[in-house]
């Protein structure tokens, strides 16, 4: 019986392990079946998905390409209408298109004025400029060339032509064009014909201040002298000198003279007027001396005036030159004391009046004026240093000169340039 029990329960087992495994295997097989369905399903819905939306996606990127390419044809051609289209900035690039404003001032040779005609060097080839680049253009005269470089700092005026040297610190604050001529510095003095007449110089010797201060100091002196000399000698029975006041104070004025020049002949006859005579004695030794010392200097500073040969000669001479000019920052740099004067004629006028040593300035200008109105009257010794160039200032940044600087290469290269040199510069002359 136990056995039996035994038996049946090991079936019982055995059966509920093959209905375990039977039913294990079909929810395999049916999670097979619901995994395919499911991975089926969602591949043929994602599919789908899929494809609409790269649709979309496709028809954005489509349609933005479109627009990319509608707003680069926009672009294209607002650019091409910007090119072709005439800006008021690009009418200013071309000297064709207005008026030029020319600032200038007179200094010749590169500079005259003839009521409202201008003349020379700079003046013509300007002109052989303006006509090489098509422009048209108005001169205005100014007094100096720092009046004329505040015009073109300022742009007042569209350009600046003269006899305006290139400088580092000019070059700072404007554009220059190209050289239009080479120069520099050189020293003016009186000629040495006008210092060998001796008629002139002791004319202007005898007339000069420090003289003429001396004549009066020697007057008032004589006539105080006379009135003392009047005063104490009237009354002396064998006195020199009249009682009344006419004659006596002329009688008076002579002696005090002549005893001042130590010539007199004539004493006084009063103790009092003795001891006048003699204090007035002393006093015309020294005045005498001291007038001797003074014409003894100025005829020997006169002499020493023919020493300057060079710019070495300058330091403790008195120096003239224009204010405000290359040459007067040069004389300030080399530490020699200079009178600055307004204008180049009123450099001319101290120097010939004697109320300078030496003129120091531009080069060509003093040549010029050497061989033409200052002939005889004043040479040029040593020579050029401080070498510089002389060119057409502008503002900066200005749209006129690349053009000019084409116009003066073109002039020089086909001989206009060396006709105008030539008309104003004669190598003879100077």
């Amino acid at each position: 019986m136990r056995k039996f029990s035994g038996v049946n329960r090991g079936s019982q087992i055995l059966s509920k392990y093959k209905y375990v495994q039977i039913n294990l295997r079909n929810d395999i097989l049916t999670f097979k079946d619901i995994y395919v369905l499911r991975v089926m399903e969602f591949t043929m819905y994602d599919y789908l998905n899929i494809k609409v939306v790269l649709s979309k996606k496709i028809r954005q990127i489509i349609k933005t390409l479109n627009k990319v390419r509608l707003w680069q044809s926009l672009l294209a051609g607002l650019l091409v209408l910007l090119l072709l289209y005439p800006y008021p900035g690009a009418t200013q690039e071309n000297p064709s298109k207005k008026t030029l404003q020319v600032a200038t001032k007179v200094i010749p040779p590169f500079v005259f004025q003839d009521k409202d005609k201008l003349s020379g060097f700079s003046i013509d080839l300007w002109r052989s400029i303006a006509n090489e680049i098509g422009a048209d253009f108005k001169f205005t005269v100014y007094p100096t060339v720092p009046d004329v470089l505040n015009q073109v700092e300022q742009n007042k005026v569209d350009l600046g032509i003269a006899a305006i040297s290139i400088t580092a610190e000019r070059q700072k604050k404007f554009d220059f064009s190209l050289p239009m001529f080479a120069g520099g510095l050189q020293i003016m003095v009186r000629s040495s014909e006008s210092k060998n007449n001796i008629f002139p110089n002791l004319l202007q010797m005898f007339f000069s201040p420090t003289l003429l201060q001396l004549v009066a100091i020697a007057l008032v002196l004589i006539v105080i002298a006379a009135h003392i000399i009047w005063l104490f000698e009237r009354h002396h029975q064998e006195a020199m000198i009249s009682k009344s006041y006419f004659p006596g104070i002329l009688k008076a004025s002579w002696w005090a003279a002549a005893t001042l020049a130590t010539q007199a002949d004539e004493m006084p006859k009063g103790p009092l007027g003795r001891m006048i005579a003699i204090i007035w004695m002393f006093i015309g030794v020294i005045f005498v001396a001291y007038f001797t010392a003074t014409v003894t200097t100025a005829m020997t500073v006169q002499q020493l005036q023919g020493d300057i040969r060079g710019i070495e000669d300058l330091p403790g001479r008195v120096v003239v030159t224009t204010a405000g000019s290359t040459a007067s920052e040069f004389l300030r740099q080399q530490k020699i004391k200079a009178v600055e004067v307004s204008g180049i004629e009123n450099a001319y006028d101290t120097l010939l009046k004697n109320q300078a040593d030496a003129l120091v300035f531009d080069s060509p200008v003093l040549l010029y004026y050497t061989a033409n109105e200052g002939k005889n009257k004043v040479e040029i010794v040593g020579s050029i240093f401080q070498e510089e160039n002389y060119g057409i200032v502008l503002p900066n940044n200005s749209p006129y000169r690349r053009e000019i600087n084409s116009a003066l290469l073109t002039l020089k290269e086909n001989g206009i340039y060396k006709t105008l040199y030539e008309k104003w510069f004669d190598v003879k002359k100077s």
